[in-house]
């Protein structure tokens, strides 16, 4: 299988479901190629069958058990070893299409949802994007998984119908004009089925949505006594999921016993019509017996483009859902004119609070208002453009909303509060880039003083981290992201309250090795801990909206006036934390 992620999964097309698999068909069209020429070839092969079989026994019942007849056997033995290699291969391309359309899909969903940041939780609820990627993107790579087949299929119907018309007339009537019919009137329940299967998705999203929000509030849940109220809720909204379900399994029902009664009907009429016509002298016993092959044969084509039908239906609801996820605007898009890079070395001002990050400075941030602090933090990575608008940042006199995003990304760095870890080796959540050796990552968890965490993993580094670290303490999970935002090595570097969840012996290491791990790169520590701002080069008190102050945390500590007042009273109220 070609390699997966792939390097570009391209831009879907937003307009309509239809343009929307046209685009996927023509990206992986080369796949596609090989899916329908080995189902082709799978299907003329099996459609042969009835026909070998049915001159074999006319040339027995002539000729007897002679060459004839050993003849047309060994026809049948190859024609099985065609159906069995072309079989496999037809499976082999039709999985790799439905895997590399759902991959294409889920890597625009997830680059997506990575670049709108908040923008999308703001638009859709979590669950319907959850939905999109682990249903959704499957769903409609059902239809590529489906296409090689069903286009075989039809190459089948139409083979066998030529070989039937020069047979006979009647009976290749019969089958022209009988399977579109039966193909006709399975398709009027098509409608309602994709109109009550586009509820059951919206209320299945929901019902994502309300358990992933019940999930993660859990603790909170718990605290107010709320449990019950969000267990009804959602016992609530699963009996309508349940009930949508119902009304979909209703047109599934009366569309699957179709699928079987009314084959069934042209199966009779053309034996009906084949048993005449060899009574009449017009069909040789072998004729018939093709015939009837035939007849058991064609359900299997019909069926196959039934199911087509169905998984087209399902797919064209999930695209819908898919291109409303894709529609959401990023909060920080490119910019359409050619970018710009500031040079290396540029000062970081935010012009709103007159914050100004020096070249190789290690500063602190101090404010009474963890949430401004916090704010600032994200606007000097550019998390949100049309928030930053009214507060403009500037990389070397730049706005950063000029600067290409992902050259932006690497060379500034924020670690925010609020620590997300996935699951997978300790070595590649450290070092999502892939870019750090053995050395540097042992060095970056020796600064964050996280030993601990590579003792208790087994296997260390190559040992794997459960989802979101819940196999960690607070302060492991923390320790972990600051030795990821170290391996960073970013031009300039942010880090939100690195130290909130370890004790005090551990902040004061971490302190003193972070501020030499970073001594002559910029950076800025969100933080009111004295231990902290005690090792860095400077601290600026942020009041408001404005920076106040800033000194060295000595000078700021002990100064005279309001100011200084105010820095010891939110540096003195964190002082007494740590010692409760």
């Amino acid at each position: 299988m070609r390699t997966l992620p792939l390097a570009d999964p391209g831009a879907l097309p937003l307009t309509s479901p239809g343009r929307a698999l046209g685009w996927i068909a023509w990206r992986q069209r080369g796949l596609l190629v090989l899916a329908m020429l080995a189902g082709t070839v799978t299907m003329l092969a099996q459609a042969m069958v009835p026909l070998i079989i049915g001159i074999a026994i006319d040339e027995g019942l002539t000729q007897g058990f002679g060459a004839g007849l050993w003849r047309w056997c060994g026809i049948l033995l190859l024609n099985a070893a065609v159906i069995v290699v072309a079989g496999a291969f037809s499976h082999k391309y039709d999985v790799e299409s439905w895997l590399r359309c759902a991959f294409r899909l889920a890597q625009q969903l997830g680059y997506k949802s990575s670049r709108s940041g908040h923008a999308i939780t703001k638009t859709l609820p979590t669950g319907e994007v959850v939905a999109a990627v682990a249903n959704d993107a499957l769903g409609i790579g059902e239809v590529f998984a489906m296409a090689g087949r069903f286009i075989g299929g039809l190459a089948a119907y139409l083979a066998v119908a030529v070989i039937m018309l020069n047979q006979s007339v009647t009976l290749g009537l019969v089958v022209i004009l009988g399977i579109p019919a039966v193909a006709a009137v399975l398709a009027v329940l098509v409608r309602p089925l994709q109109a009550r299967q586009a509820a059951q998705r919206e209320a299945t999203g929901r019902l994502t949505a309300l358990g992933s929000d019940t999930v993660s509030g859990l603790r909170i849940l718990r605290g107010i006594g709320g449990e019950d109220v969000f267990s009804a809720r959602y016992a609530e909204q699963s009996q309508s999921v349940r009930h949508a379900g119902v009304r979909v399994a209703t047109v599934q029902s009366w569309l699957d016993a179709l699928q079987v009664l009314l084959p069934g009907i042209l199966v009779t009429v053309i034996l009906w019509v084949g048993a005449r016509g060899a009574i009449a002298g017009d069909l040789s016993v072998g004729q018939l017996v093709t015939f009837y092959g035939y007849a058991a044969f064609l359900g299997w084509p019909l069926q196959i483009a039934t199911q087509m039908l169905q998984i087209v239906t399902r797919a064209v609801v999930s695209l819908r859902k898919i291109q409303t996820v894709l529609r959401v605007p990023e909060a920080t898009p490119q910019a359409a004119h050619p970018p710009v890079a500031p040079p290396e070395g540029s000062e970081l001002v935010d012009e709103t609070t007159g914050l100004v990050l020096r070249p190789g400075r290690v500063v602190g941030l101090v404010s009474a208002d963890p949430d401004a602090s916090a704010a600032l933090a994200a606007r000097l990575g550019r998390f949100d453009d049309e928030a930053e608008a009214a507060t403009p940042v500037r990389l070397g006199g730049v706005l950063l909303a000029d600067v290409d995003r992902a050259h932006l990304r690497h060379r500034i760095v924020v670690s925010e509060a609020s620590n997300h870890l996935f699951s997978g080796p300790l070595a590649e959540e450290l070092d999502p880039r892939g870019r750090a050796v053995r050395d540097a990552l042992l060095d970056a968890i020796a600064v964050a003083d996280a030993q601990d965490v590579l003792d208790s993993v087994p296997g260390g580094l190559d040992g794997d981290i459960a989802e979101k670290g819940r196999s960690l303490s607070g302060g492991q999970r923390q320790r972990v992201a600051l030795a990821r935002a170290l391996l960073t090595e970013p031009e300039i570097l942010v880090l939100v309250e690195p130290t909130s969840a370890v004790d005090a012996h551990t902040e004061a290491r971490i302190a003193e090795r972070v501020a030499r791990a970073r001594q002559g790169r910029t950076t800025l520590v969100v933080t009111a801990s004295p231990l902290v701002l005690d090792h860095l080069d400077d601290v600026a008190l942020l009041e408001g909206d404005r920076i106040v102050a800033h000194g060295t945390h000595a000078d700021l500590l002990h100064g005279d006036g309001d100011v200084a007042a105010k820095y010891r009273a939110v540096v003195g109220r964190s002082m007494s934390e740590e010692v409760r």
